[in-house]
């Protein structure tokens, strides 16, 4: 479904991703763990086009995503959910969700949309009125993953979710990760957490500074003495 092939990226002098290389079958959770400035959300600023690589390639469903506009890319069937979760904070919970779905021109769709999202997330159909500003952070998290479903995306990108939770809070939206997941969501997941990153994905990368040093499955790498010791605390 999705392929990166010897991706290298820079800001100005500084070569912030190596040669990263990476796959995404049909149905899986793919995480894409590392420290903070490995280079995670670079990957996949890159892979939505909000920045442009220095050499290599993204493929998605056959098509070079390289060669396509940035503001188109969401038409092709991927949405992401960017880290900080950037909400419009002076606008409804329903106004965010229908802003989710500008591409979509159908009324009657967008609206069926919204109510399946609001099937997923009672807590928003709750307060669907609400400034989206006003609600907790697991809220602002449950609204952009809502808002990226609008347009019935076939992956979803997903940069730190669990990013200033509560530890109760990071158990549901993991959980919300694999509810969408088992409803036929394919999801790249960008996280700090390794632990629970590791604990829903299917298959895992390791990215330190910009490199890919181990992939494998998910299980395996949880398990795996050097990532317990870098990233478990064990």
């Amino acid at each position: 479904m999705l392929t990166v092939n010897n991706l290298n990226v820079s800001y100005g002098s500084i070569h912030a991703v190596h040669d990263v290389s990476l796959k995404v079958k049909k149905g899986e959770i793919v995480s894409l763990i590392g420290a903070n400035g490995a280079g995670k959300t670079t990957i996949l600023h890159t892979i939505s086009g909000l920045k442009r690589p220095d050499s290599g390639e993204v493929t998605f469903n056959g098509e070079n995503l390289l060669k396509v506009e940035p503001h188109k890319i969401l038409s092709k069937g991927m949405a992401h959910v960017p880290e900080g979760r950037r909400i419009f904070a002076q606008l409804t919970v329903r106004e965010n969700l229908e802003l989710g779905a500008y591409i979509l021109k159908d009324k009657k769709q967008i609206e069926e949309n919204v109510q399946k999202v609001f099937e997923r997330f009672p807590r928003l159909r709750e307060r669907q009125k609400q400034f989206a500003g006003t609600l907790s952070g697991g809220e602002q998290q449950m609204l952009a993953t809502g808002r990226a479903l609008m347009t019935g995306a076939e992956i979803i990108l997903m940069d730190e979710p669990s990013m200033g939770l509560s530890p109760l809070l990071v158990k549901e939206i993991f959980h919300i990760i694999t509810e969408i997941n088992k409803q036929g969501m394919t999801v790249l997941l960008v996280e700090q957490n390794a632990r629970m990153a590791l604990s829903v994905a299917n298959r895992a990368y390791v990215l330190e500074t910009g490199r890919i040093v181990m992939s494998g499955e998910a299980g395996a790498l949880l398990e795996n003495a050097e990532v317990r010791k870098a990233y478990l605390g064990a």
